[in-house]
C-alpha cells in the first residue's frame, strides 16, 4: 500500500515551495516546520544532497479533533509534505497519506478524520 500522495510538477524548486505553501493554506493548513534537508546534510555530515525540503503542515481544527480522539496521536503529527528536485531536474511533491498511517491505530472515528485530511492533501497535490 502506498503511504504517500505525489506528483511531478513544472517550475523551479523554489517556485514549488511557494505553490505548495499556498495550496496548503487554501485547505486550512499552516506550516509548523520547514526542514531544509540538503542544508542540514551539508552542515551536519558534510554531504551534498539534492534540493529537498520537508514541510510540517498542520490544520489546527483537524489536529485538535484528532488529539481529542487519541491523546498520543501527536507522535504522528504534523502531516509532512516534501518537495524534492531529482537529478534530472524534475521537481516532485509528495504528502503523507494520513489515512494509511492512521489505520494502524484501530479507531474508526480517527480513520474517518484521516480520510478527510487525505482528501485535502490530495487537492493540494493535484492542484499544483
Amino acid at each position: 500500500m502506498k503511504y504517500y500522495i505525489s506528483r511531478n510538477i513544472t517550475g523551479t524548486f523554489e517556485d514549488a515551495i511557494g505553490r505548495v505553501t499556498e495550496g496548503l493554506k487554501a485547505e486550512g493548513f499552516g506550516i509548523l516546520s520547514d526542514i531544509d534537508v540538503s542544508q542540514t546534510m551539508k552542515a551536519k555530515i558534510g554531504v551534498d544532497f539534492r534540493p529537498y525540503r520537508i514541510l510540517g503542515a498542520c490544520n489546527p481544527s483537524l489536529a485538535h479533533r484528532a488529539l481529542s480522539m487519541e491523546d498520543k496521536i501527536g507522535v504522528m503529527l504534523p502531516c509532512n509534505v516534501i518537495v524534492q528536485q531529482h537529478e534530472n531536474g524534475a521537481v516532485e511533491v509528495a504528502a503523507i497519506d494520513p489515512a494509511v498511517s492512521m489505520e494502524s491505530i484501530g479507531n474508526p472515528a480517527l480513520t474517518e478524520l484521516a480520510t478527510l485530511v487525505r482528501e485535502k492533501l490530495e487537492r493540494v497535490v493535484s492542484g499544483l
